[in-house]
């Protein structure tokens, strides 16, 4: 049997590694460039031809980033939304998921297919209706509002994902606790949820994100400037006559370190968390 050349495999590593590098040039040269815009005066940004490095370094839109309480609120706003949505989905997700993996009940195929296919309306077409029911419950403008509404795209979301990691869990586990004297409920949160953790932070994370950097609800359903998040806050940067570039950039730029760094913390348990439904042990 012939042996393959040293040369075949090396060419194929060569053209995957080249096309990964390019693919992450393209993927972060946005970021790089939004970081240094945000580091150059307004009047610099407007210099032909552009140029990615500073002429000279300015942390004024920074600056007049946090010296606005306005500004602030608006982060302050994201943190709780985003954080009460993802700490809400997961906790309404994880029993409806349990059901999901371990029981069989009348009408669960269809269940499935319901949660599944709200996954394909695009969110725009649900704006006006979830706008006459603000308004009709007297909710508009408020925090409610708000996380309610992410929760009906998040929700569906985390359970499909949360059953898929938790059928790969034996089933011996729950029967352990049954013989045990103990129920199911108990099952879950002293057996289960330990183990899932990974997904359990695959889903918190994936809601967090969703929640914070959504933008044409929190438009639609938030009309006082102590309701607005960061995304309302970067579009408002934008005047008639002018925009705040380097202040948008700035605003972009702290707006995402959170992200990063949440990211950053749960990398190892969000990916396991990802890819464990997608092979049934």
């Amino acid at each position: 049997m012939a042996k393959r050349s040293p040369g075949r495999k090396v060419l194929p590593t060569i053209l995957i590694h080249l096309g990964l590098a390019v693919g992450l040039v393209f993927a972060c040269f946005p970021i790089v460039w939004m970081f240094f815009t945000s580091l150059k005066s307004n009047t610099e940004i407007f210099t032909l031809p552009p140029q990615l490095l500073p002429k000279e370094l300015t942390f004024s839109a920074y600056a007049a980033i946090f010296n606005d309480p306005t500004n602030l609120r608006f982060f302050l706003n994201s943190y709780l939304v985003a954080g009460a949505v993802a700490v809400l989905t997961v906790l309404i997700a994880l029993p409806a998921a349990y059901s999901f993996s371990r029981f069989s009940f009348r009408f669960k195929n269809t269940l499935n297919v319901f949660i599944i296919s709200t996954q394909t309306v695009p969110p725009i077409t649900l704006l006006i209706p979830y706008f006459g029911m603000v308004v009709m419950f007297g909710i508009f403008d408020t925090y409610f509002a708000l996380i309610l509404t992410y929760m009906v795209f998040t929700l569906p979301y985390a359970i499909l994902l949360l059953t898929g990691y938790l059928n790969t869990l034996p089933r011996e586990l729950d029967e352990a606790v049954l013989v045990d004297g103990g129920t199911n409920w108990s099952a879950l949160w002293r057996v289960i949820v330990p183990l899932s953790v990974p997904g359990i932070v695959a889903t918190a994370v994936y809601t967090f994100l969703l929640a914070w950097n959504e933008f044409l609800f929190a438009l639609t359903l938030t009309k006082s400037m102590s309701m607005r998040t960061v995304p309302i806050g970067i579009e408002l940067l934008m005047g008639q006559h002018a925009f705040k570039w380097n202040e948008m950039m700035a605003m972009s730029v702290l707006g995402s370190l959170p992200l990063l760094v949440l990211y950053l913390l749960a990398q190892r348990y969000f990916l396991a968390g990802m890819t464990a439904g997608a092979i049934k042990a």
